[in-house]
């Protein structure tokens, strides 16, 4: 008999994708006792799986398909593939085969053929399917119960739409792995990237991408026609980038039925879906659906099948020409057709044509084994010729009883490595679910359990690997996130500041705060680089706020003063600009503070002026000179001294201080103001002590001191800096006028006759020799005799050398105190000499207080 007895109790419940089939199914099968469903892709069965064991309990229900087994011992419910179901129910009590259409496929079509005519509940029996089933199951089942189910929600065309103009929430479907990719890259540019779902990759695999774009994080998925089976996707929209596809023999256009099945993901439930194309991705010509098309899948309403793919499931075994004969044999209906050949008996019959492999082959038992190696799926996809080399190789091990447990286990170690790009990670879990699928088998390989379990857990390991790979390369979680962020609900986005100054949405970094100012992230593009300015300037006044309320609270204590600006966290956050003295500073906040809120930033601003005061303390000594310089009962000539003192910083060259034109009785107050005149400079020696060296060189950068004031520079360095150039040394001010004060010492005592200086002071200190002398020059002392060496033959120290002194003509340089003449200038005999004794310093200039 062809079809069971028992077709009183099939229910075939047909109708376009969103009626709510599968979930009917389910509830069916766990009123009864027992069920088993068979689906048409992994994936698809483990859904339903963690789903019913959320009903019935995991000792309850179990997980069968061609490369996974899970089957407590009192299992009851059932879900498989289909080809991985028993053929004839299994004796469960309820039995349902899902997207019963695909009988009429090239491919998998007899199976399904074979599961729709045989497999039966004892109880009841359902076959889910498209309504184009519908002609077909009637004439083979004359009394089986129909049942139409509608649509929950519409379907819409909206007509072409570019990749930058579609709706969040949308699939984009394309028919090679090409065009997946390269549509995938352009989403991550564009839109912060896609989930990719191919028939090619492993289902841990699928279902990791899947729940990528369910969960939300990205609003775009990318898959093969793959996604029309079965997948419940939360998608509004489908848009189809090519309406044409390789079909195993050749390309060509999609049926209305297959478009349909594809479009019918739009929408779930009462949400209404929308389906087009996609506008710039045809080849020659842009994809576009016809009018008879858009009808059809708007209305359902599509041709009937008028044949259902079919071989025989149970051909014999006497030998491997019988078993080839029954493979091709025809069926006795005119509802079946002789289904095309397969990829197994393709391998079957280049095997069959090896005379090495069929002489191996006798008796029926080793016919039906071999025709069981046959069976291995192609996951690899290469192609017959491919395939039967690998079962070839296969079979040579499995005739002479069991797969090796060692050579099984380095099979499966060979592919445990997780490096290389997409391409390579697929080709390995391809190569591992032929291993998985051998572990399945009873009588294959010894140790089965712990081989299966091997290969399960390196397919999960490579699966992950893959997923990680696809969503670095077609992933941008920021643009994402930014993408979601400029909708009108963009404001309830959590941006938050870490401690290093990091600024997050949505826990990615979109740049990071220097100061006051943001800094967009250095990495991003032009179009990443729009969003995050847009999402920083929704929220960056109130992340400004909380770092003002957290620098206040710290008492400035981040806050630091150089080149002339107040810096926090990296960035000038101020800028000091010449107050009414050099030492009273004007505060000028950053452009980037006017952002925070008036009363906030004057708060920020009191906190930073007291800041500076308590910072500005070093300098009191100077500004007791400002006050003075500016105090009427100064006078005018002492002023004068003064405001060039202050202008420098408390330091000014002699020369250039006017101390001539300053009366005597004025003097004295230079000395109680802390000045000391010295030989060639004016200088504070309480301002040259390194902390208040350190903040006038903090102050200085800025423009504060007046260029026309600042002191001479010798040997290139400003004595600004608290210190005169000599030679290659630098030696302080304070340390140069002690060299300074011995040597006019040592004058006053030797007369009018040239002196020997002693250098035991200036070596104590660390003063070269040769800028002892630099230093001395500059001052107005001459050498008489220098240095030279002993005669050959004799010992002793060297003739000490002799120095002399003439004043500095007002405006002579350096090098012209010494060496040849300058015109006009008087015989040396008849150049004025100091008098002998007395203070020196009177001597050479009579200035002094």
């Amino acid at each position: 008999m062809l079809f069971p007895p028992s077709d009183s109790r099939l229910r075939a419940v047909l109708g376009p994708t969103n009626t709510g089939k599968t979930h009917l199914a389910i509830e069916r099968m766990v009123a009864h006792s027992s069920g088993a469903i068979g689906f048409p892709l992994r994936l698809l069965a483990r859904e339903v799986y963690d789903r019913v064991r959320v009903m019935k309990g995991d000792d309850k229900v179990a997980l069968i398909t061609g490369e996974e087994r899970i089957e407590p011992p009192g299992a009851r419910y059932f879900l498989c593939t289909a080809e991985a179901m028993p053929r004839d129910g299994g004796g469960h009590a309820f039995v349902a085969l899902d997207e019963a259409q695909i009988s009429a496929d090239r491919e998998r079509g007899h199976i399904f053929t074979d599961r729709l005519l045989h497999a039966r509940g004892r109880e009841e029996t359902m076959l889910l399917g498209s309504a184009t089933l519908q002609p077909l199951v009637r004439a083979l089942f004359p009394k089986a119960e129909m049942v139409e189910r509608p649509r929950f929600s519409t379907l819409t065309h909206i007509g072409p739409r570019k990749l930058s103009r579609l709706p969040p929430r949308s699939a984009i479907v394309a028919f090679s792995v090409e065009q997946v990719y390269q549509v995938a890259e352009m989403l991550r540019r564009f839109r912060g990237g896609a989930a990719v779902v191919m028939g090619a990759l492993s289902p841990e695999t699928r279902n990791r991408q899947v729940q990528l774009f369910q969960s939300g994080e990205v609003d775009y998925i990318v898959a093969t026609d793959a996604i029309g089976m079965g997948l419940n996707l939360d998608v509004t929209h489908v848009a189809f980038a090519g309406l044409g596809k390789f079909d195993g023999v050749k390309q060509r256009r999609l049926t209305p039925a297959e478009m349909a099945q594809i479009a019918g993901r739009a929408g779930r439930h009462q949400q209404d879906g929308s389906f087009g194309t996609l506008a710039g991705s045809g080849r020659g010509g842009e994809p576009e659906f016809t009018e008879d098309e858009i009808y059809a899948i708007e209305q359902h309403r599509f041709a009937p099948l008028t044949k259902l793919s079919w071989r025989d499931a149970q051909p014999r075994t006497g030998s491997v020409g019988q078993l080839i004969a029954d493979l091709e044999a025809k069926p006795d209906r005119p509802e079946l057709t002789a289904a095309p050949e397969a990829i197994d008996l393709g391998v079957l019959k280049r095997l069959a044509d090896d005379p090495d492999i069929v002489s191996t082959v006798r008796g029926a038992g080793t016919v039906r084994r071999f025709w069981e190696a046959c069976q291995l799926p192609d996951f690899r996809q290469q192609g017959v010729d491919t395939h039967a080399r690998f079962v070839s190789r296969l079979w040579q091990d499995l005739r002479g009883g069991h797969l090796g447990a060692d050579f099984v286990a380095a099979r499966i170690a060979e592919l445990d490595r997780t490096g290389g790009d997409i391409d390579t990670l697929q080709g390995r879990i391809a190569a591992i679910r032929s291993w998985a699928y051998i572990c399945q088998r009873p009588d294959w390989v010894l140790a089965r359990d712990e081989m299966a379990s091997r290969a399960r857990g390196v397919e999960a390991r490579l699966s992950d690997a893959l997923h990680q790979r696809l969503t670095e390369r077609f992933v941008n979680r920021r643009t994402a996130v930014l993408m979601r962020g400029m909708g009108k609900d963009g404001g309830l986005m959590k941006v938050e500041a870490d401690e290093a100054g990091r600024v997050l949405v949505e826990g990615e970094q979109i740049g990071h705060l220097e100061g006051f100012r943001f800094v967009v992230d250095g990495t991003a593009g032009h179009e990443d680089r729009r969003l995050m300015l847009a999402a920083a300037e929704k929220h960056l006044p109130q992340l400004l706020a909380s770092r003002a309320d957290a620098l206040i609270g710290a008492e400035l204590g981040t806050v630091e003063l150089r080149d002339g600006q107040v810096w926090s966290g990296g960035r000038a956050i101020a800028t000091l600009e010449r107050g009414r003295t050099l030492s009273h500073p004007r505060l000028k906040l950053a452009r980037e503070l006017s952002q925070l809120e008036a009363g906030q930033r004057t708060r920020l601003a009191d906190a930073l002026a007291a800041w500076l005061e308590a910072q500005l303390a070093p300098l009191a000594p100077l500004r007791r000179i400002e006050e003075a310089a500016v105090d009427p009962a100064t006078g005018t000539e002492l002023r004068a001294v003064l405001l060039a003192l202050a202008a420098g910083g408390g330091i000014v060259a002699r020369d250039a201080a006017g101390l001539q034109h300053l009366p005597k009785d004025r003097r004295p107050l230079l000395r109680r103001l802390g000045v000391t005149v010295g030989a060639l400079d004016l200088f504070v020696p309480a301002l040259l002590k390194p902390a208040p060296r350190a903040l006038l060189h903090a102050l200085a950068p800025g423009g504060l001191l007046n260029p026309r004031m600042e002191p001479v520079v010798t040997g290139g360095h400003g004595v600004f800096t608290g210190y005169r150039g000599a030679a290659r040394q630098q030696i302080r001010l304070d340390m140069a006028e002690r060299v300074l004060r011995g040597a006019f010492d040592a004058r006053a005592q030797a007369g009018r006759r040239p002196f020997v200086l002693d250098g035991a002071l200036a070596t104590s200190m660390g003063v070269q020799p040769a800028s002892l002398q630099a230093l001395l020059r500059e001052a107005g002392f001459r050498s008489g005799n220098p240095p030279r060496a002993l005669a050959e033959g004799q010992f002793g120290p060297p003739a000490p050398q002799r120095w002399t002194w003439r004043p500095v003509r007002p405006g002579e340089r350096a090098g012209e105190r010494h060496g040849a003449a300058r015109p006009g200038d008087r015989p040396r005999e008849q150049r004025p000499q100091a008098a002998a004794g007395g203070n020196a310093f009177a001597a050479l200039a009579g200035l002094m207080p």
